[in-house]
Formats: C-alpha cells, sequence, structure tokens
C-alpha cells in the first residue's frame, strides 16, 4: 500500500531543510502536548471534531472523486463511513475515555468484562451507547485481552500513555493509500495512546486529500502537534532514517516494511542473516493479508442463501477489494448439501454487483497475475472468481494477497464441529497473514455446537474477527481493536505488529471479535429468526447491493456530525428501503 523506500540522496537541500523544520516545529510541540492536561486534551479533541464535521462534506466527494466514482454512483457512499464517519466515531470514543481519566475513572467504569476460553479476559467494547445499541441493534464486540491478564488488571492500565505526562517524541506515520481514515487514526492513537506528536506522510495516492485533511485536522496542526508532508519513496527513505524521529508507524505492505527495516537487496539479505536491520527506532505496523471467510454448512433459507452470497460479495468488493481487510478465500464444506446452491448465489451476487474503475496501483497487475496462475477463473464484469476444485493447487490464491476483486473458493470436508475445527486450521496454516478472519453461522448451528463454537474461536489465530458479519465493521468500531494477532517479528512481519484504534487505551490486547445477525430485517424478528439476533437493518449500508447505500452513509454521517431528529428518521427511512 504504501510506497517503496529509496535513496534519501534523491533530496535537495531545500526538501531536507524543508522537512527538518516541521520536525523542530513537532519537537517543540511534543513538550507542549506533554504539558497539557487530559481536561485540555479532551477540549483539543471536541474542537478536532468540529473542524472534521465542518470538513466532512468536502473530505467524501473529493475521495470519491480520487477513485473514479461520479457524483451518480450507487457506492460512492463508501467514501463517508470509511472517511468522516470513521473519524468522528473514534473522536467521540477518544473523548470519552479522556473525560473519565479526567474525572479519576477508568476508561473502563461501566463496562463489563467477561470471561473467554483460555484463561482470557474480555472487554464487551462495542456498543457503549444507546444510540449505537439502536441504530446497530445485533452487533456487539468484545476485545480479547492476551491469557492471563486479570480485571483488575486491565481497568488499572487502561488509558495507556493518557495515565502519565511524559512527552513520547516524534512519531512518523507512514500512511496508508486505500482508505482515507486511516491516516488520521493512526495519527490519533500516536497521540493519545504514546503522547508522539506526529509527521504524517500521505501516500501519493492521496495527495488530493491534503489539503481536506489540513482544515479537518488544523486544531493538531496550529499548536504544532501534527505536521502533514507529501512525497514518493525518498521522503520517506529521509524520514524513516532521521534522527529526531522516535517511531514509525507504518499502513502498508510487508515488502515496504522489509525495506524500511532491511533495506534495498542484495545488502537487506546479509542484514538478515546477521540481524543488522537498518531501521534503528521500533515500528509498528498493520500490513494486510489473506483474509478468510468461512462458511459453516448448516440448513439455511433461499432468503439466507441470497442475503450472505451478497454479503461475502461485499466482503471482497468494497473499495474495489483494494482493502487490506478484503475478504479472498471462502471456505465451505464439500460435504454441505446446499454447496452447490450457494455457490450459484455467489456468482450471481459478485457478477450484479456495480461496475467500478480499478484504481489502486499495481492492482491491475496482480489481477493479471491471477488469471495467469489460474485460467479457469470466471471472468464476471471486472472481477475474477476463481472456484479451486478437485486436484487444484491452492497456493497462490491462499499466499497472495491481490489487493484487487479477486474472490476465491476451496472445499473441505466434513459438517458440524469437524468442519469447522478443520475450517479453522486451515486459515491457521495456509493462509498468510492473521489480520482480520470472517465466520458465517446460523443460529441454529451455532447453538448445536455449544462451547465447542466458542473453543474453536479461541483457536483462530486472527487479531480481529467477525462473526456473522465483516471484519470491516471491526475496522469503524474506534473501540474495538485493529492490528496483527500478537506473534509477528522484525524477520516475520506478516500482518504487521501492534494494534491501533482501541479508543477505550487498552493495554496486553491480543485480539478483537465482533458477532453479528445472520439474518436483516424483518427476518431477523424473533419469530422467524430461529433465536438469532435482531436487527433494524434491512440490507446493511456497506454492501455493495445496497440500493440506497450512498444516501444511507452520507445521513449516517451528517447525522454523527451534527445530531439532528429529522436527518436521522429520513436516513432510517432510506434504509428501510435498501
Amino acid at each position: 500500500m504504501t510506497q517503496e523506500t529509496a535513496p534519501a540522496a534523491e533530496l535537495d537541500d531545500a526538501q531536507r531543510a524543508a522537512l527538518d523544520a516541521d520536525v523542530d516545529v513537532l519537537q517543540q510541540g511534543s513538550r507542549t502536548w506533554a504539558r497539557l492536561t487530559v481536561g485540555q486534551r479532551a477540549t483539543l479533541l471536541r474542537a478536532l471534531r468540529s473542524s472534521v464535521a465542518a470538513a466532512a462534506e468536502d473530505w467524501a466527494n473529493t475521495a470519491a472523486d480520487s477513485k473514479g466514482l461520479d457524483r451518480r454512483h450507487p457506492l460512492r457512499g463508501e467514501e463517508w463511513l470509511s472517511g468522516p464517519y470513521s473519524v468522528l466515531g473514534a473522536l467521540d470514543a477518544y473523548i470519552d475515555t479522556l473525560a473519565k481519566l479526567s474525572a479519576g475513572r477508568s476508561p473502563l467504569d461501566g463496562v463489563t468484562l467477561g470471561r473467554a476460553p483460555g484463561d482470557r479476559t474480555t472487554v464487551a467494547a462495542f456498543p457503549l451507547t444507546g444510540l449505537d445499541r439502536f441504530l446497530l441493534a445485533g452487533f456487539s464486540g468484545e476485545v480479547w485481552l492476551r491469557p492471563g491478564v486479570t480485571a483488575s488488571t486491565a481497568r488499572a492500565n487502561a488509558g495507556l500513555a493518557q495515565r502519565s505526562d511524559a512527552p513520547g517524541g516524534v512519531g512518523l506515520v507512514l500512511g496508508a493509500g486505500n482508505v482515507t481514515a486511516i491516516p488520521v487514526l493512526d495519527v490519533l492513537y500516536e497521540l493519545l495512546a504514546h503522547n508522539r506528536v506526529a509527521l504524517l506522510k500521505v501516500n501519493p495516492t492521496q495527495d488530493s486529500l491534503v489539503a481536506v485533511y489540513e482544515r479537518a485536522l488544523a486544531p493538531l496542526i496550529a499548536p504544532g502537534f501534527l505536521r502533514i508532508v507529501r512525497g514518493g519513496a525518498a521522503v520517506g527513505s529521509y524520514l524513516t532514517a532521521h534522527r529526531d524521529l522516535m517511531h514509525v508507524h507504518i499502513t502498508g505492505s510487508a515488502a515496504t516494511f522489509d525495506a524500511i527495516v532491511w533495506g534495498q537487496q542484495p545488502q537487506a539479505a546479509a542484514r538478515r542473516r546477521e540481524n543488522r536491520p537498518l531501521l534503528t527506532k521500533p515500528i509498528t505496523a498493520e500490513l494486510g493479508g489473506v483474509s478468510p471467510i468461512i462458511v459453516v454448512p448448516g440448513e439455511w433459507s433461499d432468503a439466507d442463501i441470497a442475503f450472505q452470497a451478497e454479503h461475502v460479495a461485499t466482503m471482497r468488493l468494497q473499495n474495489c477489494g483494494h482493502n487490506c481487510i478484503a475478504g479472498q478465500v471462502v471456505i465451505i464444506s464439500s460435504d454441505w448439501p446446499q454447496a452447490e446452491q450457494f455457490r450459484t448465489a455467489l456468482r450471481r451476487a459478485y457478477a450484479a454487483a456495480p461496475e467500478r474503475p480499478i484504481w489502486y496501483p499495481g492492482s491491475a497487475a496482480r489481477m493479471r497475475r491471477a488469471a495467469e496462475d489460474y485460467p479457469d477463473a470466471l471472468v464476471l464484469a471486472d472481477r475474477l472468481l476463481i472456484e479451486i476444485g478437485d486436484g487444484a493447487d491452492a497456493t497462490a490464491l491462499q499466499s497472495t494477497e491481490y489487493f484487487a476483486p479477486v474472490l476465491g473458493v476451496v472445499e473441505l470436508p466434513g459438517t458440524g464441529q469437524a468442519f469447522l475445527d478443520a475450517a479453522i486450521a486451515h486459515a491457521n496454516d495456509e493462509l498468510q497473514g492473521t489480520l482480520g478472519a470472517n465466520l458465517i453461522i446460523d443460529p441454529t448451528t451455532e447453538k448445536s455446537l455449544g462451547r465447542g463454537f466458542e473453543r474453536a474461536i479461541a483457536e483462530l489465530r486472527y487479531g480481529s474477527i467477525a462473526i456473522n458479519a465483516w471484519t470491516a465493521f471491526g475496522f469503524i468500531t474506534p473501540t474495538l481493536t485493529w492490528g496483527a494477532f500478537p506473534g509477528s517479528t522484525l524477520d516475520d512481519v506478516g500482518s504487521g505488529i501492534g494494534v491501533v484504534h482501541n479508543a477505550l487505551l487498552l493495554d496486553d490486547v491480543e485480539r478483537s471479535v465482533l458477532r453479528g445477525p445472520f439474518r436483516p430485517f424483518p427476518r431477523s424478528l424473533p419469530l422467524l429468526n430461529g433465536g438469532g439476533r435482531i436487527t433494524i437493518l434491512p440490507t446493511p449500508p456497506w454492501f455493495v447491493s445496497s440500493r440506497t447505500g450512498s444516501a444511507v452513509s452520507e445521513g449516517l454521517t451528517r447525522f454523527r456530525a451534527h445530531g439532528g431528529i429529522p436527518v436521522l428518521l429520513r436516513t432510517l427511512l432510506r434504509a428501510l428501503r435498501a
């Protein structure tokens, strides 16, 4: 996602001096930030919220235009949810956390803590407000802490750097190029989790957003808590080596991470062998991967199959597949009597989604590579569907993050617990990365598995797990955490190191687990749902099949930004027509 590094010598003296001047301003800003009380920081975030709200429309429209979505495109609403909506939600959550800390309370006051298999403490991190309980009924999320962390320890440690006034120095954020909220959310986490002010280098794909960012983030820029710079590989290389930058955070690709840490070949290979990284400062990263979609067999109605096929298509095709969390490998049971019916529905839903430009650099080439690896793949409009048959090699599909509209289907034998255990082992062992996993299961089958289902979820080694939901919902839920499953290293970085978002500022995080409704409204009503979760959404606005998704996404963002019951009522009426 982020650009490759290149020799710093490509910068001239004037360019280096300008970057050094930004770092100097931030060093003073770091000292100023450290002197602010937690209450003053909360006040600053309220001002920031106002400026983000004022820029929301320009933000969403600029982002959509940059991705080739014209004013009438049905998927234009994606840029409202994945841009200003996500940032406004994060600010609201951080403000609440800081307000509690300022009052001498834990961010977990009023939050339910529970237990999960493997001696894990869980934090019921979503929903925490009455509005979320109503609008997003049926969805809930927990943060699971590392095994052995007690509830009392979790409460005592929540708050991270906001429990200290020690300055964290200046950090470098190498911004993602695919989703416009990511650079801003990463900057907020630097400030609030680590007391680090930030130098944000935007990805060249988001140069058109810089002016919007500067207006939206003016309350951070004016006092020297943030500087935003453009530039390619040479700027990134110069800044990662800068002696006055204390830390690097990158959202991007493992190849870019390795170039930063180990340098370019052939010197990189020698550095790895000798354990001499080129980068001598700490680095955290979110780097994507190949995300599974496990479909647990059950007795599904025709409507269930159609809805979940649209769900799977959304997981791949939102943002044209240019998402680190896009579902890529669907794992189904070869012994499921409805497997072929589901395949047929998936082909239909995948082909019916609105066409859109493949805009992210390099994605078209990766699609061509997928077509070469799988010449029998179905070409449906501007996308590929790879159905792995008997004896076919799934290695390329399972080890290559295509970052493009490429979806694959693999089969495993078994039903019930046997299939679930085998699918989780397959996802853990055969798919590249550990960022996010999705699992679809009907309420009756889940209940029949009992504790075996929860034990199986505990075995799924991913940093974000979504059950009857898409992990992107976890991405835009600020009180959940976002990042790879723990265990990656500089030498084998996988899907990254560390977490972001985490607006409750929890320590010792292992993963987040999100749960959603299997059936939409009105089939989610108790008499029709077979004991499943109730939701008021007929089709979620983030579904690529939602007829009113663009208007609903815009309406939800405007309501989040400015409030207003009329705005909310109009948005809900549009949602009911989805």
